[in-house]
This record gives structure tokens, C-alpha cells and sequence, in this order.
């Protein structure tokens, strides 16, 4: 390696850059003639496991391995990833004959692999290698071999797996999709698994999760002056007053918005009856729907609190935007 540094040619990297995505590019179109029946017979072996898949590679090709087992497991298919080194030191234990195994060799020949190549036959686990090589010994010894080839690296000297990665890295999105939909696996379903994430909070948060209720909720009856509705807002800080009958139904909603048109109207704010301005049945949503159903319906209709009503429309809770942002559905 030159220690040197010499000035980078702006035109020379983008050249570069383009290059190996082009390479890459074709590496991925060079795969799709090979989906066929041996890729239909790797989903078959997956979708019939009553264990996990169980992903070996040893490298470069185990960091790409790690990511599939990660991505079959967050899409429905129990996986995990195993060290073929750390494999013939006590973590073959881990593999049973329930499992399929996803061997990983750009050469078909990693010695890791294939040291515990033995084991993992006689065990009677269902074989499935991802090689460069079909002729490899790990592609020969495999119950299905998806082939992976490349016509070139990306790298200039033709030996940093790059293309090679990116194919199999590809193929195994490929795997873990099919079978995503074999299994029928949903929006909800991802959502389980990964509870955490922004999808997880928009597909499993519920109203009643995030709502005020009780005695946070504001509310007064139609009888009320403005003056009166203005203190119940002004104490449970919400912007809003719901206005309700003595069972409880909802019959509107009075907002900070509403405050400044009567405002503006000149209306006696200690006189006037609450009834009177405010907007009769007003927005709502259930307690039982998503947060994220409030989010599409305040974005929709330009607003920023909502109220909670059951089938009966009785007053359940209030849900405001704030409350959307601080769980982290919006």
C-alpha cells in the first residue's frame, strides 16, 4: 500500500462509485434466471421446518448470513444465526434436526463449514447452501444449492467480496419475502415483532392506550355559560370542552378555534350559553380504533383534538395530537 496520499479526482470517484454499482447492478439482474424450482424447494424445506433456520457463514459471508437469519426472523420465519467456528467448539448444540441450516460459502470450500459439514448430515437436518461454486463440495453435499455466482467483484482486484455479498444478501431477501407471504404473515404481524419501532406504536397503539380519561377529560353540561366551559378548559389544559347531557352522551365539542370566531362575533362571553356555540356532534373516534386512526383523521380535518365516544356516543376521553407525538405515532 502507497503511503502517499494523493488528491482525490472528483471525477475519478464518481466514475468509481458508478462503476460498482453497475457491477452490483448486474450481479442482482444475474440472479433472477436463478429463482427457479431449486428456490421454490429452499422455501418448501423452510416452510415444513417445525425448529428454526439455523444460518452459518463464516466472514463476510457470516456478517451477510447474521443480517438473513435477521430478516427471516422479523418477517415470520424463526431464525437464528450461528458461528461455524464457534460450531465445532459446543455451539453445534444449538441445531437439532427439526432445524434447516443455511450454509453460506462464496467458494464452497470454507473449512469451518465444512468441518462441521458432517455433523449437520448425520444430525438429518435439511441442508440449504448459498455458493459461487454449484461444483463445491458444499453445494454437492447440500439438499438444495442456490446459486449465488457473479460474474465479477466489485472490487478492482476481483477479491473483496462485494458483488458476491450483495447477491446473496439479495437472494436471501428473496427467501425470507416468498415466505413471508406463504406464511400469510401481516402489517400486524411485523408490527408484534418489532413493538419498539414507528410501525410497531402506528399498528399496535389503541385510543384507550393514549386517551385522557376520568376526571382529566373536560367537560361540562348544555347549560353552561361560556364563561364556565372557558374555566373547565382553562383547568384541564387540553384546548377543548366536551359538552354533554346528564347520561353523558356526547352532544358537541368546544375548542380554542371555536373561542376565537365568537370572539370575533362580538358574542357576551359570560352570557351566552355554551349550547349555543358550539359545534354540534364534532369529530370522534373509539377507543378501541388505532392512535394511528386519529392521526389520519386530525390530519384530514386540520385539527388537533378529538373526542373518545363509544357506540352509545358516551363520553369515554379526549385524544390530542400532543399525546399522538409524545408516543411516537406520528
Amino acid at each position: 500500500m502507497n503511503d502517499q496520499a494523493h488528491p482525490a479526482d472528483p471525477a475519478a470517484l464518481l466514475a468509481t462509485g458508478r462503476r460498482v454499482l453497475e457491477i452490483e447492478r448486474d450481479a442482482l439482474t444475474g440472479l433472477l434466471p436463478r429463482v427457479n424450482g431449486d428456490f421454490a424447494r429452499a422455501c418448501a424445506l423452510m416452510l415444513a421446518c417445525h425448529g428454526r433456520v439455523v444460518v452459518t457463514g463464516m466472514g463476510k459471508s457470516g456478517h451477510i448470513g447474521s443480517k438473513i437469519a435477521a430478516t427471516l426472523a422479523s418477517t415470520g420465519t424463526p431464525a437464528f444465526f450461528v458461528h461455524p467456528g464457534e460450531a465445532s467448539h459446543g455451539d453445534l448444540g444449538m441445531i437439532t434436526r427439526q432445524d434447516v441450516v443455511i450454509a453460506i460459502s462464496n467458494s464452497g470450500e470454507t473449512a469451518e463449514i465444512l468441518t462441521i459439514l458432517p455433523l449437520i448430515k448425520r444430525m438429518g437436518a435439511p441442508l440449504v447452501a448459498m455458493t459461487g461454486k454449484p461444483s463445491s463440495t458444499l453445494a454437492k453435499a447440500a439438499d438444495v444449492h442456490l446459486d449465488v455466482t457473479v460474474a465479477q467483484e466489485a472490487c478492482p482486484h476481483n477479491l473483496a467480496p462485494t458483488a458476491s455479498t450483495t447477491a446473496t444478501l439479495a437472494m436471501g431477501d428473496a427467501l425470507a419475502v416468498a415466505l413471508l407471504e406463504a406464511r400469510g404473515f401481516t402489517q400486524e404481524d411485523f408490527a408484534r415483532s418489532h413493538p419498539g419501532g414507528a410501525l410497531g406504536r402506528r399498528l399496535l397503539l389503541k385510543i384507550s392506550d393514549l386517551m385522557h380519561s376520568g376526571e382529566r377529560v373536560p367537560r361540562v353540561g348544555p347549560q353552561a355559560t361560556l364563561s364556565e366551559a372557558l374555566l373547565e378548559m382553562t383547568r384541564k389544559g387540553l384546548g377543548m370542552t366536551a359538552i354533554v347531557d346528564p347520561q353523558g352522551h356526547a352532544l358537541g365539542i368546544f375548542t380554542d378555534g371555536d373561542l376565537r370566531r365568537v370572539i370575533d362575533s362580538g358574542v357576551d362571553v359570560r352570557r351566552v350559553n355554551i349550547a349555543e356555540v358550539m359545534t354540534r356532534g364534532g369529530k370522534s373516534v373509539a377507543p378501541t380504533q388505532l392512535a394511528v386512526d386519529a392521526v389520519n383523521l386530525m390530519d384530514r380535518h386540520k385539527i388537533t383534538v378529538l373526542m373518545v365516544l363509544d357506540e352509545q356516543r358516551q363520553l369515554r376521553g379526549v385524544i390530542h395530537m400532543h399525546d399522538l407525538l409524545r408516543a411516537g405515532v406520528v
